[in-house]
């Protein structure tokens, strides 16, 4: 069994795939809403053009 990827001590729990309990699973959902996951954007991605200067 994979271990609960926030507590790491307990193996996964059917009901919270993949964390072990309702605790792990609130503690990464209040992670992703205050910002301490981020997906990076590419410089790529970022246009440095104004679209209004069109």
């Amino acid at each position: 069994m994979t271990p609960c990827p926030i507590c790491r001590r307990r193996p996964a729990d059917s009901n919270y795939k993949p964390f072990c309990s309702r605790r792990c699973a609130d503690i990464d959902l209040q992670r992703w809403f205050t910002g301490g996951y981020v997906i990076p954007e590419s410089v790529d991605d970022v246009s440095t053009e104004d679209p209004a200067e069109d």
